[in-house]
């Protein structure tokens, strides 16, 4: 691969993650409510199910979802499930928890309970999302031939997954910078209410997303 074909392939990448969606949703919400350290879990986990996927592209396991309707199917459907969970959690944080700070994982809020759980979040969004399958099986075979070897494959992988921690890093620690702003119980009720709103129309726009 030639330095110009790396740099569009990373422009390519820094488009997919800045594109708005249930990754920055999930991010935006742990770095306002939960702080800075579990929005950079969330971010990490992000990235890890990028990686995920960028290996499945490579190997041709993420084509075999992207063109088997049950496989692509499934996958919508759990990851648009785990979407309108989140987004549900979200809205009952907002309508019992909205005057005071979550604490206990056990009182029916989601955003204080603990770094893997916010790790999985990210992740899972992720992971879950067949439309990820369908960006890179589209996008690797521009710039990996049929014949690539295990380094070109590395290659990429190491800069999706670079640019998607990167990216969502930035936006976990912008977002916890304002975070004494979030403190106030209405702020934070709106801020679950609006994502939480937001994942369940993103979890329900996942179930009619076809793989074409």
């Amino acid at each position: 691969m030639t330095s110009g074909q790396l740099l569009t392939f990373s422009g390519v990448v820094v488009l997919g993650a800045m594109s708005p969606g249930p990754d920055f949703a999930v991010v935006v919400r742990r770095s306002a409510l939960a702080g800075r350290v579990h929005g950079m879990a969330t971010a990490v986990g992000v990235a890890a199910g990028v990686l995920a996927w960028v290996v499945a592209a490579a190997t041709g396991v993420a084509a075999a979802v992207a063109v088997t309707p049950v496989a692509f199917t499934i996958i919508k459907l759990v990851g648009a499930g785990y979407l309108v969970y989140l987004g549900v959690n979200a809205l009952r944080s907002a309508w019992r928890h909205g005057s005071s700070v979550p604490s206990d994982p056990d009182n029916g809020s989601t955003v204080e309970s603990g770094l893997w759980a916010a790790f999985r979040d990210g992740l899972l969004c992720n992971a879950l999302n067949p439309k990820a399958a369908v960006f890179f099986v589209a996008l690797l075979p521009q710039f990996l031939p049929a014949d690539a070897g295990l380094v070109s494959m590395l290659a990429l992988s190491a800069i999706a997954v670079a640019i998607t921690v990167g990216w969502f890093l930035t936006v976990a620690n912008l977002v916890a910078a304002a975070r004494r702003a979030f403190s106030r119980p209405a702020t934070r009720r709106l801020v679950d209410g609006v994502s939480g709103a937001l994942l369940i129309g993103l979890g329900v726009r996942l179930v009619f997303t076809s793989a074409r």
